[in-house]
C-alpha cells in the first residue's frame, strides 16, 4: 500500500539550531545571493570599458550613497532595534569615522584600505566612552546623554582645526589599492558594496551568537536578563561600541566617496534621520534597514521626478508645483516616520513578510 507524503505546512522550527539560521529557507538564501550578483553585475560594464552603461553616474551614486547609510544605518538598528537603547548623536559618529579616515591617511600616509576599518575602531573606542552612561541611565534621560554626545562632538569638529581642518573642512584622498585609485562611482559601488555585504554578514551573525542573543534579551526585559546572569552593563556599554563601530565605517566610506568632510553635515537633523531609517525600514529586522535606508533616499527623489513630469502642466501653473515639491521635501520625512508609526509601527521589513506568507500560503489564507 502506497504511503502519501506527508509535506509540512506553515512556519515552524523544530530545533534550536534552526532557529539561529542566517536565513529562513533556501528560497531566502538564494534570492539574496541572486541580488548581491545582479547589484554587482550593474557597474561591470562600466568597469572593464565595454562602452556602455547600464546607469549612469547619477544613478549610481544614489546607490553608492545607499550603501554607506545602509552600513550605519544598520549600526543604530543593533542599538535601538536590538538592544532597546536609543541614541540621538549618530550622525556625529558617522561624522568622526569620515574625519578620522581623512586624518589617518592625509597626516600618516596610511592607505585608504587601511584607514578605513581604522577609523571604524577609532568610532568604536569614542562610541564606548559616550556609551558608559547608557549603564546607570535609561529611556528619556539616556536619550538627552546622547543629545549632549551629538553637541559635544559636533563643537570638537569645529575646533579641532588639527583633526578635521576645523570650519574649513579636509580634503579626502580618492580610494586606492595597490597604486589604482578609484575616482568613478561604478568603481567605488562596487568597494561600497563588498564592504556592505562584509558588514550585514557580521551583524547576522552577531545576533545569532551569544552576545546577540543577550542583547535581546536586555531589550525585551532587562530585568529578567539580569536574573539569568546577563552583565546589563557590559552589553549597554558594547551594543553603543558596535553601533558606533558601523557609523564610523558608513562615515569613512562616505568620506572619500564625496571627496571632502565638511563640520556642517553632520547635525541633529541627521541623526534624526538615522532614526527615521530603522523605524520605516523595521526596527529590529537586519533586512529592514536595507529597506528603510532605500526609502529615505529615494523618497526625495521620487518627488523631484513627478514634479519634473509635470511641469509645464496646467497643475504647475496654477498650483505652482514645482515651489511646493521644494518646500514638502523638507516635510516628507518627517511625514512618512509619522505615517509610519501610526499605520505600520512594524516597517516595512513586517509588510514585506506578511506578503512573502500571503504568496506562500495561497490560495488558503491559513
Amino acid at each position: 500500500m502506497a504511503t502519501a507524503t506527508m509535506r509540512p505546512c506553515g512556519d515552524f522550527r523544530a530545533t534550536y539550531r534552526s532557529d539561529t539560521t542566517m536565513f529562513e529557507d533556501r528560497a531566502s538564501r538564494n534570492s539574496t545571493i541572486l541580488w548581491i550578483a545582479l547589484l554587482a553585475l550593474i557597474p561591470m560594464p562600466n568597469v572593464l570599458g565595454l562602452g556602455f552603461e547600464i546607469l549612469d553616474a547619477y544613478w549610481m551614486n544614489l546607490l553608492v550613497t545607499i550603501g554607506y547609510l545602509s552600513i550605519a544605518a544598520l549600526g543604530l538598528n543593533i542599538l535601538v532595534g536590538f538592544t532597546g537603547q536609543i541614541s540621538i548623536g549618530h550622525s556625529v559618529f558617522f561624522g568622526f569615522g569620515a574625519f578620522a579616515s581623512v586624518w589617518l591617511s592625509s597626516n600618516f600616509s596610511v592607505p585608504v584600505f587601511f584607514s578605513i576599518p581604522l577609523a571604524a575602531l577609532m568610532t568604536a573606542a569614542v562610541g564606548l566612552i559616550f556609551g558608559i552612561p547608557a549603564a546607570r541611565i535609561k529611556g528619556l534621560y539616556l536619550a538627552i546623554a546622547t543629545l549632549a554626545a551629538q553637541f559635544i562632538l559636533e563643537d570638537f569638529f569645529a575646533r579641532a582645526d588639527w583633526f578635521t581642518g576645523g570650519t574649513h573642512g579636509s580634503l579626502a584622498d580618492p580610494f586606492s589599492i595597490f597604486g589604482y585609485e578609484v575616482y568613478d562611482d561604478h568603481t567605488y559601488f562596487l568597494l561600497v558594496l563588498f564592504n556592505a555585504v562584509l558588514m550585514f554578514i557580521l551583524a547576522s551573525n552577531l545576533m545569532r551568537s551569544r552576545d546577540g542573543r543577550a542583547f535581546v534579551a536586555v531589550r525585551d526585559h532587562y530585568l529578567s536578563a539580569e536574573i539569568m546572569g546577563v552583565n546589563l552593563t557590559k552589553y549597554r556599554v558594547m551594543s553603543f561600541g558596535i553601533s558606533s563601530f558601523f557609523a564610523g565605517m558608513g562615515g569613512a566610506l562616505y568620506a572619500h566617496h564625496l571627496g571632502f568632510v565638511s563640520v556642517e553635515a553632520f547635525t541633529i537633523l541627521f541623526s534624526i534621520q538615522f532614526l527615521g531609517m530603522v523605524i520605516i525600514g523595521g526596527l529590529g529586522s537586519i533586512m529592514g534597514t536595507i529597506l528603510g535606508v532605500t526609502f529615505m533616499v529615494m523618497l526625495p527623489e521620487v518627488m523631484d521626478m513627478g514634479a519634473r513630469g509635470l511641469s509645464g502642466s496646467w497643475l504647475d501653473q496654477t498650483l505652482g508645483l514645482q515651489n511646493a515639491i521644494n518646500f514638502l521635501k523638507e516635510m516628507a520625512i518627517g511625514l512618512a516616520i509619522v505615517l509610519f508609526l501610526i499605520f505600520e509601527p512594524d516597517g516595512l521589513a513586517h509588510r514585506w513578510r506578511q506578503i512573502k506568507a500571503y504568496w506562500k500560503l495561497y490560495p488558503f489564507s491559513y
